[in-house]
């Protein structure tokens, strides 16, 4: 065997070791090289695609640039709104109204919606609009402070997603349909009240397709967009009126304004209950008063040019703009009433703070542009006012941002809606239910109650033109007395768009004998305030005969404007203004106190519709007016080849004459002066003063003779033969159009007697014989029981009076036995039960025609009864 010698052997291990070597590495080399094969088969990400620029999102749209920058899709139409990382957590403002609705939906032309605090928050890839709440004030310097955000709520009014941002520019885009093609930011579909009618009319489901975005207009300080809401109701039960074309499809036209928050260098003004301005409340809760109200008036920013001078033009006058639709012949006298205020700015410091232009007929601006304010004028089928003057305001101050005054052309007009009127009246014939009562609180406050001084100072024009016309006055007279009331009207409405709210008690400042002094009253204010709602000043010597309305501001006005407006250099010189409120030309009671609601008020002297101090008096002068030229209606007012309506619209303007009258007597019964002067003021009085004992006789005797008594409301029988309609197509169809005499008196009488039987005027009366009421409870209602009785005992009842006395019957059960009994004092239910029996012991007599017989049967019928059920 051959054998290897060592040397050899080394040779070849090493070579084997390193053909090993060879292979492993070869074999490693080969595994690595495998590995990445096998991870390429794991998918790898996918790159994301880059999402769409601002410009991408926009390409197709027309930019319109302003405070909110907006894209508007040239061919859809459709609207993206762009924010500003600096806008961001930034208060502004928003502001809506109604550029054109229907008043069968409670919208209408120039209604404001109000004003709401808004800031925009980003939350991940949403921008959501937040509305804080503004209710509440806390001291900085307080540490309460601290805790201002607990168990208040802010409302996330919208939300959007993000749909495009660049981020080197600071900008947001979202899809802004949502905003402005939906009641995001504002309701005008109302909820339907308690006891609504489902037959009454109402607004359908909001109906996104239809509507659409009529115009954009954009400014550095304000975005405006109009827009065109359409409600759809395939099912519709009521149809509204002939200015709804179609039920199904009902259109409302909208503004919304987006705006700057103001800058930070507006005076606050806080309130004076002795003074009447409209309100910003806000509660102060570091306060640790008894009350902790803090309430911002509102008013406009003005600063005097110079600040050193008594008397200085303001750096910013408040323009209003003569829209160019008003009737050539009234804008000199609109002129006059707008200037007239300027008298009050004077004695606040300022001169010339009112200035008045016309809108040119090629103007590029709509009257509905906040920049502007303007005085409109609609032909309103169904006018829901006269007049109407709001503004709107900064939530966080109070300081006014901009108004405009809405006019109605029916006020010029011989227009008498004498079916409302007598509507009006029939309503009163029933006592308020606690549903009525509630939606009537909603209305007030959600401010949907607005001015009515229009209304009345129509029924005022219609009376006066009345008279005029049954004295064979000329045309120069009937225009002069139409410019009066136009003049007066005006500086009412503009009182409304400078802060101040009504003032019922201002008619208290002549007496009847200085009104009917025309040299006396020439040029002046008939009242203490034209922010009243007083009665036209007639007088029944035609001889006497002054002006009929406020010519001037009034001194209540001068002084509300005084501290409003006066930049006071001090807290006591803010105090001395504010000590004169006792003086008489200067009293105040605004809507919240006036009683033309029965269940409203307890001061009789805060009423509307009555004028001078002596009410009573200047209320029987009326009565006796309207009695008088009763007699003559027939050969007044009927003329050869021409319809009944101008005798017809006499007739009911008359008789409703005497109802207002007999309301404002009414007041006296159970009445409570109110006085609001501060404890130990120099001239005040206690807070409440009943109406003395005479004054409450003199009312009765009044309401015995001229609204309860049997020939009340008397009128020559051949008059109502003369109350024809005039026909048009099928007006009549459905319904008879003779004349509803009976129901109309009817209607008359029970306002008044709603007054006197209503609950709340029988519990003043029980409490107020605690605090000096002469006039007792029993007594009142014995008073109230004989005259609607005894005169008729013994004789026959006309018609009149029998629906007079069943009414009055039925409302003693009801007070007694009925539902709502339990809102009547239980002295008011002991006195209905026993003047029930004496209704009943009078029935036994057996005098008077067969229709009396049967009334008094019918009367004794309706009592047995009720006291089965008492017993």
């Amino acid at each position: 065997m051959k054998t290897l010698n060592l040397s050899k052997l080394k040779i070849i291990s090493s070579l084997a070791l390193a053909i090993m070597t060879l292979g492993i590495q070869d074999a490693n080399a080969q595994f690595w090289k495998k590995k990445p094969k096998k991870t390429a088969v794991v998918k790898k990400p996918i790159p994301k695609k880059k999402g769409k620029s601002i410009k991408d999102l926009t390409k197709s749209s027309k930019k319109i640039e302003g405070l909110f920058t907006i894209y508007q899709d040239t061919v859809t139409g459709s609207v993206k709104l762009l924010v500003k990382k600096e806008q961001l957590d930034k208060d502004f403002i928003y502001f809506s109204q109604i550029a054109d609705g229907v008043t069968d939906a409670g919208q209408f032309r120039g209604a404001y919606q109000g004003s709401s605090v808004f800031h925009v928050k980003k939350y991940f890839n949403k921008l959501d609009f937040y509305a804080p709440n503004t209710s509440f004030y806390f001291d900085k310097n307080s540490a309460l402070s601290k805790s201002s955000e607990a168990n208040i709520s802010d409302a996330v009014v919208a939300s959007g997603k993000i749909l495009a941002s660049d981020d080197d520019k600071g900008e947001y885009l979202i899809d802004a349909d949502g905003l402005f093609l939906s009641e995001t930011f504002t309701r005008i579909k109302r909820p339907r009240r308690p006891g609504t009618s489902p037959f009454a009319f109402g607004l359908g489901r909001f109906d996104k397709n239809k509507s659409k975005i009529h115009a954009i207009k954009n400014y550095p300080e304000n975005t405006n967009v109009k827009t065109e809401y359409v409600y759809s109701n395939p099912s519709v039960l009521n149809g509204g009126s002939t200015a709804v074309t179609d039920g199904r499809n009902v259109s409302i036209k909208v503004f919304h304004t987006f705006m700057n928050m103001p800058e930070d260098d507006y005076e606050v003004r806080m309130d004076d209950p002795r003074v009447g301005y409209f309100l910003t409340q806000t509660n102060n809760m570091t306060s640790t008063k008894t009350i902790n109200y803090r309430d911002m008036i509102h008013r406009w920013k003005l600063v005097k040019k110079d600040p050193t001078a008594a008397i200085s033009e303001p750096v910013t006058p408040i323009t209003w703009w003569i829209e160019n639709t008003t009737p050539t012949e009234w804008r000199e006298t609109i002129k006059e009433g707008v200037l007239a205020w300027n008298v009050a700015f004077e004695k606040a410091g300022f001169k010339n703070a009112m200035v008045v232009k016309v809108q040119p007929d090629d103007a590029d601006w709509d009257a509905g542009d906040v920049r502007y304010n303007v005085l409109r004028w609609t032909s309103s089928p169904n006018p829901p006012f006269g007049g109407y003057g709001p503004s709107f305001v900064n939530p966080r101050t109070g300081e006014i941002l901009g108004a405009d005054i809405m006019l109605e052309f029916v006020h010029f007009t011989n227009r008498v809606f004498a079916d409302k009127l007598y509507n009006d009246a029939a309503a009163n014939m029933k006592l308020e239910t606690l549903e009525e009562l509630e939606a009537k609180k909603y209305l007030e406050k959600n401010n949907l109650l607005y001015c009515s001084a229009g209304h009345v100072m129509h029924e005022n024009l219609q009376l006066g033109t009345a008279v005029l016309q049954a004295t064979g006055a000329s045309d120069l007279d009937m225009e002069a007395i139409k410019k009066e009331g136009m003049k007066s009207l005006i500086m009412h409405e503009v009182g409304h768009t400078l802060g101040l709210n009504h003032n019922m008690k201002a008619s208290q400042l002549f007496s009847p004998e200085q009104l009917a002094d025309a040299s006396f009253i020439k040029g002046k204010a008939l009242t203490g305030s034209v922010m009243d709602y007083a009665g036209i000043n007639i007088t029944n010597d035609r001889s006497k005969q002054g002006q009929y309305y406020d010519m001037a501001v009034g001194p209540y006005d001068v002084w509300a404007i005084q501290f409003g407006y006066t930049p006071f250099s001090s807290e006591n010189q803010r105090k001395v203004l504010l000590e004169r409120s006792t003086e008489p030309e200067l009293i105040f009671g605004n809507d919240a106190d006036d009683m033309r609601s029965s269940s409203n008020g307890i001061d009789p002297r805060v009423m509307i519709g009555d004028l001078s101090n002596d009410q009573i008096t200047y209320s029987i002068n009326r009565f006796k007016l309207v009695n008088d030229m009763m007699k003559n209606l027939k050969t007044q007012f009927l003329k050869d080849g021409q319809t009944y309506e101008d005798f017809r619209r006499a007739f009911y303007t008359l008789h409703n004459q005497t109802a207002i009258a007999g309301g404002v007597v009414s007041r006296f019964i159970g009445g409570v002066y109110v006085d609001r002067a501060t404890f130990g003021q120099k001239g005040g009085k206690q807070p409440y003063t009943p109406v003395s004992l005479k004054d409450q006789k003199r009312a009765m005797s009044a309401l015995k003779n001229y609204i309860f008594a049997p020939d009340a409301f008397e009128t020559p029988k051949e008059v109502y033969n003369y109350l024809g309609r005039q026909r048009r197509g099928y007006n009549f169809f459905g319904n008879t159009e003779d004349p509803k005499i009976n129901e109309q008196i009817l209607g008359y009488q029970t306002y008044v007697l709603s007054h006197l039987m209503h609950p709340n005027t029988l519990q003043r009366i029980s409490n107020s014989e605690l605090y000096g009421n002469g006039y007792k409870l029993s007594s009142f209602m014995t008073d109230l029981n004989n005259m609607l009785f005894k005169p008729d005992i013994y004789g026959s009842v006309n018609t009149f009076r029998q629906n007079l006395q069943t009414v009055y019957t039925q409302r003693l059960i009801s007070m007694a036995t009925g539902k709502t009994s339990n809102r009547f004092p239980i002295a008011a239910r002991s006195m209905a039960v026993y003047n029930l029996k004496n209704i009943k012991s009078w029935t036994n007599s057996g005098k008077g025609d067969l229709a009396t017989k049967a009334h008094k049967n019918h009367l004794k019928t309706l009592i047995t009864n009720a006291m089965k059920e008492i017993k």
